[in-house]
């Protein structure tokens, strides 16, 4: 329990899960998020690792000042911090703790350079969960044929999944996943205006597509994209390992 009963913190929710608990800083107070931060840095049964999303410039100056270093089994320890400030993500270590690496390859594009925040998001959760990234940005179907080469790069590194973010009219995770042989995500964003706008159209044409393989996350989801990402790749890692 947090000091002050404003959460229960799961440090061993990756070993049982493996997703690691993220902490959703929006809605919470900085102090909070700070406190919750700070368990998941020195609890003994954790990873010396926290993982911050929706981060606000308070918290993001509040964690520069208090949690450059902490308290861990009787000695003071450096933090460092990882700030993805496009994403509004924040990945905080503790000295001697090491990101996994499992052998897992995702793929993301985006349509646009504004979807590029929330690819971002889905991008550090596949990092912090051990997989490798390969990225293509601002391929959407306003220049249909800037898609081809990225996905033929993609064959290439052979990747388990594809997450595409796209807003607008949201069309691009339907011609991906008409034209590749592996599971993609469409992570529709708020980019857009008027009537259907605020990712409502993109949502709705990704639910819509007659391409199969495409599942979808909600509106600015980039954590729920990457998660389910990296937990499908890191499974076909463990596969090939086996073989």
């Amino acid at each position: 329990m947090v000091e002050g009963g404003v959460a229960r913190v799961e440090v061993r929710r990756e070993d049982r899960k493996g997703v690691p608990e993220i902490i959703y800083a929006e809605r919470k107070l900085p102090a909070d998020s700070l406190a919750i931060a700070r368990r998941f840095l020195t609890d003994p049964r954790g990873k010396g690792r926290a993982i911050l999303s929706r981060v606000q410039p308070e918290l993001r100056r509040m964690v520069a000042e208090e949690l450059g270093e902490v308290e861990f089994e009787g000695k003071r320890v450096v933090v460092s911090v990882e700030d993805y400030a496009a994403s509004r993500m924040l990945v905080l270590r503790r000295e001697g703790s090491q990101r996994p690496q499992t052998g897992g390859r995702v793929g993301i594009l985006s349509a646009g350079t504004s979807d590029i925040p929330v690819a971002e998001e889905a991008g550090v959760v596949i990092r912090e969960m051990g997989c490798e990234i390969f990225t293509t940005y601002d391929v959407g179907v306003a220049g249909l044929h800037r898609l081809v080469k990225p996905l033929r790069q993609l064959a290439r590194q052979d990747v388990d999944v594809i997450i595409v973010a796209a807003g607008m009219d949201g069309a691009l995770p339907s011609v991906v996943a008409g034209l590749v042989s592996v599971p993609v995500i469409g992570l529709p964003t708020s980019v857009g205006y008027g009537l259907g706008g605020k990712g409502v159209a993109a949502l709705m044409t990704m639910l819509q597509t007659c391409a199969p393989g495409l599942t979808v996350v909600n509106i600015d989801n980039g954590v729920g994209a990457g998660a389910t990402a990296a937990l499908t790749a890191n499974r076909m890692a463990m596969l090939r390992k086996r073989d």
